[in-house]
């Protein structure tokens, strides 16, 4: 054997190799790992995406949530207003209904002061005609002095 008709062989057969491993087992390897690498690039940029999503989210829920405690503090100082003026509008009521109710009084107590003075004025009259009767010893007649004891129950 011919030591360089071996390494000629030899050389061949790896040049074959080669060719073989460059056309029909590189190309899809090659094609596997770019695929795989294609994956990885997608899916961090999903995660990425997804992240921001996630904070963009995040920002909108705080929003909402900040919107909605306004407007739940909103309402609920539109409540104590309410409660305010209503409480305000009982303390007015009240008020007036207990003038309403002392006007009331004043005026039944003034009314019944004039009843006293009327009966008082009468009795004084009837007083009065008593003591003359007394004085004079004789009737008079009330009913034709009426004038005259009017004028005496007014000055009294």
């Amino acid at each position: 054997m011919n030591i360089n008709l071996t390494l000629f062989a030899q050389a061949l057969a790896f040049a074959g190799l080669i060719w073989i491993i460059a056309t029909k087992i590189w190309p899809p390897l090659l094609r596997a790992i770019e695929e795989r690498q294609q994956k990885i690039a997608e899916g961090l940029a999903a995660a990425d995406n997804s992240q921001k999503a996630l904070e963009q989210a995040q920002a909108s829920a705080d929003a909402v949530v900040r919107e909605a405690r306004l407007k739940a503090n909103e309402i609920i100082e539109q409540a104590h207003q309410r409660a305010n003026q209503i409480v305000e509008q009982a303390h007015s009521e009240a008020v007036a209904e207990a003038n309403r109710q002392k006007e009331l009084a004043q005026a039944e107590i003034a009314s019944a002061s004039n009843r006293a003075r009327e009966e008082l004025r009468a009795q004084v009259a009837t007083l009065a005609v008593a003591g003359a009767e007394k004085v004079l010893r004789r009737e008079i007649d009330p009913a034709a002095h009426r004038a005259l004891l009017d004028e005496l129950a007014t000055q009294l």
